[in-house]
């Protein structure tokens, strides 16, 4: 058994999470599945960079403290991993004791080791990468609001290890991919190296990790967060842990960080004496309309849109085939939605069904749809069809969208509160007459559904259930959206399995961050403890 450490970058906790840090996530999630599934023994790594000028903006611009709103942004993130079923080993954040620790010990290990030194120095510095730039760099117009900056500053000698970096790219072809990528840095090291700026004095930058020699200066984010690599997987703290995984075989990130993972990361781990990563893979940008994803242009996709109306795995399987690694790929719905009908509804879907179709034929067996998410529609509702299954659902955008196309899986609309009921209604929703709201599902209705199954067997509610903690930040003035909604609505299912013992009901539930509310915990242990759910 061979081990495999895979990681992707730690996204930036200024923003939500869009396509860019789900395509990252999902690669590294798929090629560590397939390394599972060899027998190897795997870590992936992920997390969040909590440090540094825009997240303290950002903090401010909200009047909130940056610990509250790292705290929000880190939940956020986690919830967009969990529903797009990414399995991760480890989540770090920069602002855990585990990280920050090991990070003050590099930073006094470089300092003692003379690598580190005290300077003024002026150049131009990017405000939006928190970093000075060259002369270069600024003419090539990459650089958003540049200004020249004259302060004293710490500063890491990354010229000294310049040659010995320029070595190790030429002796190790695997270790910058692809050829691009490696050509560029090549090139980038032609030219003398400037030595990084490694603090931010307090007076201007509060949020970040205090230097353990100097406490008027914080770290620099980028020499903060490049340390999670290994810091994550016990580095100062479980030797045995980190000698197992360490190098990674994967270091994964967007082509637009090439500089920080391929410059400042291996001159930092040879100041250290630490093995280089094996592999440093830099992948393209999603473009809009030729032009890159960003929230300042508002040409943002958030995956769970996509996700809401299409099915996960209708989204993993279009970011994995339609974009070739290392090159950029275009984004468009129409490109999306084609890719979409040819080979998952029309080919894949098809399959499906006819695979349903012969094993009730040949071996009367029953098919349990189950799983993480609703899979892609068509095919769930081809199979819906074939196995004569009936449908009650609760989930807003799954009813507005899905449903709305394929009206004969559905009598009744259960809905957690009244808000999406009228949500609903604003759709003009072909169904929006049937809308129940969570407290007031009736038994009549069941006794109504039933009749209109014609048939004397068993019949099946499927709930499909949305909500999560993460849906009440974004509407935390909405009391209906709430733990209390979910806990209401399971609550209501419990009394009609009880009343119609016939009833066989399935519960796709997404959240358990909320199990541990002790309401919201004694009804679920209710559920459970009802044979017909």
């Amino acid at each position: 058994m061979s081990k495999f450490y895979i990681t992707t970058p730690l996204y930036y906790v200024n923003d939500e999470p869009h396509i860019g840090h789900a395509y990252t996530t999902i690669l590294a999630d798929v090629l560590a599945r397939y390394q599972r599934i060899l027998g190897n023994d795997v870590f992936f790594l992920t997390g969040t960079d909590e440090h540094g000028q825009k997240v303290q903006e950002a903090a401010e611009k909200r009047n909130v403290k940056p610990e509250e709103h790292v705290n929000e942004y880190v939940l956020r993130f986690k919830d967009v991993w969990k529903q797009l079923n990414i399995n991760y080993d480890d989540f770090i954040r920069t602002t855990e004791k585990r990280h920050t620790d090991r990070v003050k010990e590099v930073l006094n290990h470089l300092k003692n080791k003379g690598d580190i030194y005290l300077s003024e120095y002026e150049g131009l510095y990017s405000v939006s990468e928190e970093r000075f730039i060259t002369d270069k760099e600024a003419e090539e117009g990459n650089f958003k609001e540049i200004k020249v900056l004259k302060e004293k500053n710490y500063f890491f000698k990354m010229s000294k290890y310049q040659k010995q970096l320029i070595q190790h790219i030429q002796s190790h072809p695997d270790f910058i991919q692809p050829e691009t990528r490696k050509n560029e840095i090549i090139g980038f090291l032609k030219q003398n190296l400037n030595d990084l700026c490694i603090s931010r004095p307090k007076s201007r930058l509060s949020w970040g990790i205090e230097l353990p020699f100097d406490k008027e200066y914080v770290a620099y984010v980028w020499f903060d967060a490049l340390l999670n690599y290994i810091t994550a997987i016990g580095w100062g703290s479980d030797e045995k842990k980190f000698l197992n995984y360490w190098p990674a075989n994967y270091h994964l990130m967007g082509k637009d960080i090439l500089t920080t993972h391929c410059v400042y990361w291996p001159t930092m781990l040879l100041a250290c004496n630490i093995e280089l990563p094996k592999t440093i893979f830099a992948h393209g940008w999603w473009l809009m309309e030729k032009e890159k994803m960003s929230k300042s242009v508002g040409n943002t996709i958030k995956p769970l849109e996509l996700v809401a109306d299409y099915g996960v795995d209708a989204l993993r399987y279009f970011l994995m085939r339609n974009m070739v690694l290392g090159q950029d790929a275009s984004y468009s719905f129409k490109i999306f939605k084609e890719r979409y009908n040819a080979d998952l509804a029309n080919d894949f879907g098809n399959l499906v069904n006819r695979i349903f179709i012969l094993i009730k034929k040949n071996y009367d067996a029953k098919v349990v749809l189950v799983g993480y998410d609703i899979l892609f529609p068509k095919i769930l509702s081809l199979a819906f069809e074939s196995m004569k299954i009936r449908t009650i659902a609760v989930q807003e955008r799954f009813l507005t969208t899905f449903l709305s196309n394929y009206p004969f899986l559905v009598d009744t609309y259960m809905c957690n509160s009244e808000l999406v009921c009228q949500k609903i209604k604003k759709s003009n929703n072909k169904f929006v007459n049937n809308c129940i709201p969570c407290g007031q599902i009736r038994s009549d209705i069941l006794v109504n559904y039933q009749k209109n199954t014609n048939t004397n067997n068993r019949f099946t509610i499927t709930a499909f259930d949305f909500h999560s903690d993460s849906n009440f930040n974004d509407n935390r003035l909405n009391v209906l959206i709430n733990w209390k909604a979910n806990a209401s609505f399971y609550k209501d299912l419990c009394n009609l399995a009880e009343e119609f013992s016939e009833l066989d009901i399935i519960i796709r539930g997404k959240n358990t961050d909320w199990t541990e509310i002790p309401y919201f915990k004694d009804v679920l242990n209710k559920v459970n403890s009802i044979s017909n759910i």
